[in-house]
């Protein structure tokens, strides 16, 4: 039984790491979903295979309830809200390995790691420091969903001695894992997860909207991290290998992101940057008038272009304008205009959260371009289309010293011939920045809801 188990696990952890590969592509990702469920299911059921297992009873109305909840969030969310879910499931990954280091602690004998009093040091070690990330994964990821959500102010909340404290947390955490091996006390292991209860909101409430993308792929990597440790007090193969792949591949795409910002992943974890208000504003501003324009004047420049960049941004997954972007783009190209997607990386609340957008309403893959592979070439693009993006297009990152968001790579559409700017108001983005493109002598605003702003365009580009 223990070979076939082994085996099982293998598969499973082949599956998984296929998965990641799969996922990693749009054109592969619903083959990559398939791994990972494949290789759940096999993970599952060798799991409750095992002879081991007392009772069947307390799991299937485990399974039941878990499936359920789960069922009812995948027909509910809308995929805005896709963001804060991914942050509250990193929450529930980061309990589950408090608790089950809990019950491994007070039951050493149920997972073949001793019994009271006598657990070996290696398992107090991994089930210390497995407790301590999940704790921090926990209280960080209730943080990061409230400011997600909007519970929580965007702002970065800071206060003087802010990193002196979270220092003295982080030093009196190791040291309460030290005692907590040598003395087994039970009161030292519940201090170790309350001290990392409280770190976990001091490292998440400086950081500003601007970083979130970021701050959900490190929480990423911090459940799996959580998650290997664990594996490794309960000498389960599989849990280690998994926890490895997401823990890795988290910590890979954080520091994908902050390239993508231009930010140390330290700088970003230690403070954050942005809010709703930026330094370098002023009352000059105010003054300065914006050019206007309606969904006839924009369709009149588009259907006069021959080549049209699309700029998505979170504003379109508010107003879910995905499909009628889709349609506006076929009939242009209809039209003979070569129509391309442009995506930053911190575009939306989440890493690729555009790309699943644009996916979703059927946008063919090739015309969707990352920053790199697109950015030269506004300044050869007839028109630049920004549907609620604002700070990844704001010049303020490579002008501006004193911005909050300088040094952050932009979407160049300020180099276009006419860029047409789809926004509810000018009120500044997520990062509090006001935008200098608003008011450059080649921009056009078109305020108003994005969907219906789209589809006032498409109805445009029919009639004529």
């Amino acid at each position: 039984m223990s070979n076939l188990t082994s085996v099982a696990y293998l598969v499973s952890s082949v599956l998984f790491i296929l998965s990641l590969r799969g996922l990693s592509h749009p054109t592969t990702a619903r083959r990559g979903n398939f791994y990972g469920i494949v290789g759940m299911a096999i993970a599952i059921i060798t799991t409750v295979s095992n002879p081991g297992v007392l009772s069947y009873k307390e799991i299937a109305i485990a399974f039941v309830i878990g499936g359920l909840i789960g069922s009812v969030i995948a027909v509910r969310i809308q995929m805005t809200a896709l963001p804060q879910l991914v942050a509250a499931f990193h929450s529930l990954v980061g309990l589950a390995a408090v608790f089950v280091a809990a019950s491994a602690f007070y039951n050493p004998s149920a997972f073949n790691i001793g019994t009271v009093g006598n657990i070996p040091l290696g398992s107090l070690i991994e089930m210390a420091i497995g407790t301590a990330i999940g704790a921090v994964t926990f209280t960080g990821s209730i943080i990061a969903f409230g400011k997600l959500q909007g519970f929580v102010s965007g702002n970065p909340l800071v206060f003087k001695g802010q990193h002196l404290l979270n220092l003295i947390l982080g030093l009196g955490i190791i040291a309460l894992i030290a005692k907590f091996c040598i003395d087994q006390n039970p009161e030292y292991f519940w201090m170790i997860v309350a001290a990392s209860f409280l770190i976990g909101v001091l490292l998440i409430v400086p950081i500003g909207g601007a970083d979130m993308p970021v701050i959900v792929s490190m929480l990423n990597s911090y459940s799996g991290w959580a998650a290997a440790g664990i594996g490794f007090t309960l000498s389960n193969n599989l849990l280690i290998i998994t926890g490895a792949l997401v823990g890795s591949s988290g910590a890979i795409l954080s520091y994908i992101m902050c390239k993508g910002m231009n930010r140390s992943f330290l700088n970003v974890l230690l403070g954050g940057f942005g809010g709703e208000q930026a330094a370098s504003e002023g009352g000059a501003k105010d003054d300065r008038v914006a050019k206007q324009g309606n969904a006839a004047d924009a369709a009149f420049v588009m259907k006069n272009s021959k080549t049209i960049i699309i700029v998505p941004g979170y504003g379109m997954a508010v107003a879910q304008a995905q499909h009628a972007l889709r349609e506006m783009g076929d009939l242009l190209k209809a039209a003979g205009a070569q129509v391309r997607y442009a995506i930053h990386p911190v575009a939306g609340r989440m890493p690729g959260h555009m790309n699943v957008l644009l996916a979703e309403a059927n946008v063919p893959y090739d015309e969707v371009l990352e920053l790199d592979e697109i950015n030269r070439d506004f300044s050869e693009t007839d028109v630049a289309f920004v549907i609620g993006a604002n700070d990844v297009t704001n010049p303020a990152a490579k002008t501006d010293p004193a911005s909050a968001i300088y040094g952050m790579p932009i979407l160049e559409v300020e180099n276009a011939g006419t860029v047409l700017f789809i926004k509810r108001s000018m009120a500044s983005g997520y990062a509090g920045v006001d935008n200098e493109l608003f008011f450059r002598d080649n921009t056009m605003m078109l305020f108003g809801d994005a969907k219906k702003s789209v589809d006032a365009m498409v109805s445009e580009l029919r009639g004529g």
